[in-house]
């Protein structure tokens, strides 16, 4: 007996990868246009609810297709309702995280941004020793329909607040480079106007410093922001904290960094995760400030979420002090604003909560309001003790 056919996502198709699937049902192209929409624009969870497709067609696609892989198991929320994490199941059960971060309007009358946080891996063979994560170690890479199905998850969550995903960041658990063709074909998807439709300015990828990976993006076209987790200024230290850094790893992070500014024209952004005596001093500021320096690089500095054990954030006078130290010798920096530190919004964490926990049946879904501070924690995957907010 001939075992049954495995579905492909639609969420992992390109517009002519829908049309040459089309041809092979009997169907005309302009039918792709039709399931593009109504996949994208009106969320649809079925083929059925498809009502401009002819019944027929709608079966056949079911058959071939399946257009809703991932399942909410778990959702908290922060205190201000600004920070939503959501834990979701693949369709074999592989547990990932994504994250939504809500930022007020800009100026009154205006939209708030709503930035949503996607996986592209199940856990992370980077190995980063304050990450959690990196500790949980490498299960697999999630397929380019995985990475979309995130995004079109919170979309249908935004849809019913009369709100859309204004930013996409690839900075949740994994390291996208190393799932590199996934994660590209995700962006083209995400950014084909027949899709998911946001602009390409509007991405973000991160790495830990795959250098390979840095000079193949570079030079596929896109327009996407690069986030380069760079933790250290020297190599001794960033081999302590990211145990896979080769023995050079700085100085080939800058020159890849450098390589993707002239080829794209996209200012680069050096994550830099802060950790109480690890890397916060003021002559680790110096070095850093000195690194960076006349590049036109950006430098993001993010304190550690203080859950993984021997790390801690620094004081609030040690951040803004190594800030200052940055910002007198020339370098553009901020120091992030963190979103859900109080519902474990760093990558990892929720996943990790959860493992001692049966899974919660669809619809079961506890929303905690965290704790009674304002949110202040971010989500960055790399930059969390033993977590990281989400890259």
């Amino acid at each position: 007996m001939t075992a049954p056919q495995e579905r492909e996502s639609l969420y992992g198709l390109l517009p002519g990868e829908l049309e040459t699937l089309l041809a092979e049902l009997g169907a005309p192209r302009y039918r792709a246009d039709q399931v593009l929409h109504a996949a994208y624009r009106e969320f649809a969870e079925s083929f059925e609810a498809m009502r401009q497709l002819p019944a027929g067609l709608r079966t056949a696609l079911a058959g071939r297709l399946d257009l809703s892989p991932a399942r909410e198991v778990r959702r908290v929320a922060s205190d201000d309702g600004l920070t939503t994490k959501l834990l979701l199941a693949m369709a074999d059960g592989t547990l990932i995280e994504t994250v939504l971060m809500q930022y007020p309007p800009s100026k009154p009358g205006g939209r708030r941004r709503s930035t949503v946080c996607v996986s592209t891996q199940a856990g992370c063979a980077m190995g980063c020793v304050f990450c959690a994560t990196g500790q949980m170690g490498f299960e697999r890479n999630l397929a380019a329909g995985e990475i979309v199905a995130q995004a079109v998850h919170v979309g249908r969550l935004l849809r019913e607040r009369g709100e859309h995903v204004t930013n996409i960041v690839f900075m949740g658990m994994g390291e996208p480079l190393a799932n590199y063709a996934a994660t590209v074909k995700a962006v083209r998807i995400l950014t084909d106007p027949r899709c998911f439709g946001l602009g390409q300015r509007h991405i973000t990828i991160s790495t830990v410093g795959v250098i390979r990976g840095i000079d193949r993006l570079a030079g596929e076209g896109l327009q996407v922001g690069l986030a380069v987790s760079l933790h250290a200024p020297n190599d001794a230290l960033r081999r302590r904290l990211v145990p896979t850094a080769g023995p050079h790893s700085v100085r080939e992070i800058m020159a890849a960094a450098k390589r993707y500014f002239e080829r794209t024209g996209r200012r680069v952004t050096f994550e830099y995760a802060l950790i109480a005596g690890e890397n916060d001093s003021d002559e680790t500021a110096g070095e850093l400030a000195r690194l960076v320096r006349g590049t036109g690089a950006h430098v993001n500095l993010i304190p550690v979420n203080p859950t993984a054990g021997g790390f801690r954030r620094p004081a609030r006078q040690r951040v803004l002090a190594f800030e200052r130290i940055l910002r007198e010798a020339g370098v553009n920096c901020t120091v992030r604003v963190e979103k859900g530190a109080e519902i474990s919004a760093a990558c990892g964490q929720l996943r990790t909560d959860e493992a001692g926990r049966a899974l919660i049946a669809p619809g079961e879904i506890p929303v905690r309001e965290g704790a009674s501070a304002p949110a202040r924690g971010l989500l960055r995957r790399r930059p969390s003790p033993a977590p990281s907010r989400s890259r």
